[in-house]
Order: C-alpha cells, then sequence, then structure tokens
C-alpha cells in the first residue's frame, strides 16, 4: 500500500536525463528493485503465525515487533535516503540500498532467535529507506520527459500496486510449500542480480552539494522507537509503570529536540514550511491515520484467518487478493473523478468506506465464516484505500513550491510508514488487554486452545473498533482541513505518482 512519491530532482537534470543504452532492461532493474521493497509488506505477514511458534514470541505485542522494526526504520529514514542520493549519487545509494536490504534479508532467514531478527529487520528498513527514494530519482534522471517518463512512472506505479497481491500468494506458497524463512530468503538473489546489473544499465548522477542531516533522522527515528517501546511496553505492563511513562516522557524531549532542528537548520531534512498549507496538513493527517488502521488489520486478520480458522498460508493469501483487485479498480475510477468531484469529498468518503469495514470486522467470532463476514469488510475497507490514495497525493503537493515537490509527496510515505508503525503498536496494546481481559473472565470451564482462539479474537474485535474511530477522526480531518478544488488538480499532477 505504499504511496509512489515525486523526484527530488532539480529542473536541470529533469530536463536533461542521462541516455542509458537499453532503457527497457534500466527500467526492469529499477522496477525490481522496488518490488522487492513493496513485497515486504504483505510477504512476512502471512508468515506471522509461523514466525511466532518457530523464535518464541510470547504474546501479539512481543510479535508486532517483527513489523514495527521495519517500518519504524524505512519511515524514519526515508528522507534522509532520498539526500543521500541527491549528495553521494543515486546509482551509488541505490546499490547499496538494495544490498542492504538484500543481505539483511538473507541473514534474517537464518534467525536463530527473535533478537536476531528483529535487528536484521531493522537493517532491513535502513536498506529499503535508501533503496525506494533513490529508485524513484532515478527514473527521472533516466527517461526523458513526456511519454517515456510517464510511461516509467506507469510500470513503478504499477509494481509498487501489485507488490502487495504478489506478496500474499509468494508468502503463502512459500511457507506452505518451503519455510518462513524463505519469506526472506527470496529477496537474496533479486537483489543481488539489481546490484549486478545496475553499473551496466544505469548512468551515475552529479553529486550535490547540501547538508546530510544524519542526526536529526536519528533524533526522529529513536523518538518515534521509544514511543512505540512505550505503547508495546503498556500492552504487558500497563500505563502506569514507570518504563511506559518514562518512554513516553524521553520520546517526547526527543521528538521536540527534533522539530526544533529543523526550525533552526538552513536546510532541515523536514521543512516545516510545508505544514503551512491547511490541505496538506490535511492529507498528511489523513495519511497518518490511514497506515494506523489498516496496517493494523492485517497484522490482526492474517493471525485470526490462520490461527482462529485453521487456513494455511496460501489459502490467508489468497483470502487477501480481493483487497488488491480492489484497490486497483477503484483508484482508477478516482483518478477520473478527481477532475470533477473535491478531493476532500473523495476522501471522506474512502475514510467512511475504510470505517465501515474495520466497524463489521469488530464484529467477528471464532465461528464467523470468510465470505459472510471477512469477505465483504475487507472489500469495504479496499474501497476506502482505493478512493484515498490519488486524491491524497495530490492534495499533498497542492500549492507547493516546485522544488518541495519531491519532498511533499515523499512525506505521505513517511506518514504512511510512521502511521503504520504508531497504529499497530497502539491498537497491539487495545488488543492485548482486551484479551487478557477476557481470559480473566473465561479461563474456568474453557479449554486452553479454545480460550486461546477466543481470547484472541476479542483481542482483535477491540482493535478493529479502535480502527474504525480512526477512520472517524481521518473522516473529519479530511472535510475540515482539505481545501483543494478540482481545477487545481492538474496544477498538481506533473511529477507526482499515486502508487
Amino acid at each position: 500500500m505504499a504511496t509512489a512519491t515525486a523526484d527530488t530532482t532539480s529542473g536541470a537534470e529533469r530536463g536533461s536525463p542521462d541516455r542509458v543504452r537499453h532503457p527497457n532492461v534500466a527500467l526492469l532493474v529499477i522496477a525490481s528493485a522496488q518490488l522487492m521493497v513493496v513485497l515486504d509488506a504483505t510477504i512476512v505477514n502471512i508468515a506471522l503465525p509461523h514466525i511466532r511458534t518457530a523464535l518464541g514470541f510470547t504474546s501479539i505485542a512481543d510479535l508486532s515487533w517483527v513489523l514495527n522494526s521495519y517500518t519504524l526504520v524505512f519511515g524514519g529514514l526515508l528522507l534522509l535516503g532520498g539526500r543521500a542520493g541527491d549528495l553521494f549519487g543515486r546509482r551509488r545509494m541505490f546499490m547499496t540500498g538494495v544490498l542492504i536490504f538484500a543481505l539483511a534479508s538473507l541473514a534474517g532467514g537464518f534467525a536463530w532467535d527473535k533478537g536476531w531478527l528483529l535487528a536484521m529487520r531493522a537493517l532491513q528498513g535502513v536498506g529499503g529507506a535508501i533503496a525506494s527514494p533513490t529508485a524513484l530519482a532515478l527514473i527521472t534522471t533516466t527517461f526523458a520527459e513526456g511519454k517515456p517518463r510517464n510511461r516509467a512512472f506507469g510500470v513503478y506505479a504499477a509494481v509498487s500496486g501489485a507488490g502487495a497481491a504478489i506478496g500474499l500468494i509468494l508468502g503463502g506458497l512459500l511457507t506452505d510449500y518451503l519455510s518462513w524463512r524463505w519469506v526472506f530468503f527470496v529477496n537474496a538473489p533479486i537483489g543481488l542480480a539489481v546490484a549486478v546489473a545496475t553499473p551496466f544499465v544505469l548512468k551515475e548522477s552529479a553529486r550535490g552539494d547540501g547538508r546530510f542531516a544524519a542526526l536529526d533522522a536519528v533524533t526522529s527515528t529513536l523518538g518515534m522507537g521509544i514511543l512505540v517501546y512505550g505503547f508495546i511496553h503498556a500492552a504487558t505492563d500497563g500505563w502506569r509503570n514507570n518504563i511506559t511513562i518514562g518512554a513516553f516522557v524521553l520520546a517526547a524531549v526527543l521528538l521536540t529536540v527534533f522539530v526544533t532542528m529543523q526550525a533552526r537548520a538552513s536546510q532541515p531534512l523536514m521543512p516545516l514550511r510545508l505544514f503551512h498549507n491547511r490541505s496538506r496538513v490535511g492529507a498528511y493527517t489523513v495519511m497518518l491515520i490511514i497506515g494506523a488502521a489498516v496496517f493494523a488489520m492485517f497484522y490482526f486478520l492474517t493471525q485470526y484467518l490462520q490461527i482462529v480458522k485453521g487456513f494455511s498460508p496460501i489459502q490467508a493469501g489468497l483470502a487477501f487478493l480481493p483487497v488488491s483487485v480492489t484497490i486497483v479498480f477503484v483508484a482508477q475510477v478516482v483518478s477520473r473523478l478527481v477532475h470533477r468531484v473535491e478531493p476532500k469529498l473523495i476522501i471522506a468518503a474512502g475514510a467512511l468506506f475504510g470505517g465501515l469495514g474495520l466497524y463489521n470486522l469488530h464484529r467477528l467470532t471464532v465461528h464467523s465464516s470468510y465470505p459472510g463476514r471477512v469477505l465483504p469488510s475487507i472489500i469495504l475497507v479496499a474501497m476506502g484505500m482505493g478512493s484515498i490514495f490519488v486524491p491524497i497525493t495530490l492534495a499533498a503537493v497542492s500549492k507547493v513550491e516546485r522544488q518541495d515537490t519531491g519532498i511533499a509527496s515523499a512525506m505521505l510515505n513517511v506518514g504512511q510508514q510512521v502511521g503504520g508503525t504508531l497504529g499497530l503498536a497502539s491498537l497491539v496494546t487495545v488488543a492485548s488487554h482486551a484479551a487478557r481481559s477476557y481470559v480473566g473472565d473465561h479461563a474456568a470451564g474453557m479449554s486452553s486452545q479454545a480460550l486461546q482462539g477466543q481470547a484472541f479474537t476479542h483481542g482483535a474485535d477491540a482493535a478493529f473498533l479502535t480502527g474504525s474511530v480512526f477512520m472517524a477522526v481521518a473522516f473529519v480531518a479530511a472535510l475540515f482541513l482539505i481545501q483543494m478544488r478540482p481545477a487545481e488538480v492538474d496544477e498538481s499532477a506533473p511529477g507526482v505518482v499515486p502508487g
């Protein structure tokens, strides 16, 4: 569910792309790297129940770090990764990011305990944060403006959208017929092939001048990481625990320091001027909330289908295919509607669809059927996601200065990743408290296996209900913050690739 972002290259580079002898091969290399990064969002989700058993994760809160350690680092370092490409050469940093991602994934597949796996997941996040923004920038510097670049952007966006569906099926197949370890091993040959081919098909960009801002990125990522830790620690030890409180206080201090650094820096990593526009603030707010609600939905549902309903990994992967199909179809319809209907109305409608889907999911029981309860719910959520992605990307770059177009749209991806991390942490906390309360009330007179399924479902229901409240907030934010008119859509469109 990644949102592709516009480039951050200079006007000169946009007008004078680096000619390559085999543009189709160059596009294949760039798209393959993006596919590898996008796959990770869904391929690991399918394997979570097997990972939990194999490596001894003790709770759903503990297990959530398998996802959060990746998305937290990826989102936290995404802007720094783009700047690294500008300063040190995009081809060089693209290869660096791809190799880090692939080798960390390979090492993660050999994990003997959860600590090693989480460390490698964080390292994958570093690689993804470098590879993803430089891949998109390489399209701009490689393909001429007009049809060649539009076609390349179209392929990139298609890969970003299809990657989720491919990950669901591939994750199920690998986990079912080989092992959960292969959801990590599979990235190694792709990454190595991309890294070897890159010097032969892509040219290096000129190095830029500027401030690297590594300290800024580390400060914000540490602040977010400690905030996530506070939520997950509260799931097991309560909100009044001294460590929980200390984590929230330290996170607030670090994030305040980060904002202060951005306000004072001559070349900030996250320019605060981006937040002077009301519509842009609305777009970032909605994307943060959508990431929070939907990311958690996949986390709980993949486990519900396998642990409670007895689906095999491949069955669970196929169960989510309607989500990808619906998103692609609805996004195509919406891309035509944005020229005639106010974007805020489309975004609000998407939040409403998503909220209804999550609300319907909160009524799951251990006896609920996939076609009767799960399928209509996830289609509603998918309709919401498909409705939101295109207009929200356009709103994010509405009335932005040309030099800020790339960073303005990149912030959407940051918001989605950070929102997913915070949302999963907070909803896991809600689910853990609800599940523990259920066990306390029903432990007597129920077998341990039945109690486990009932408690997990009860906790997931609480998380889905909270997610529907998140969507209600997104609905209000869209209506009251986003002010973009249909006439402004064409002005915002150049260089933006909603994915």
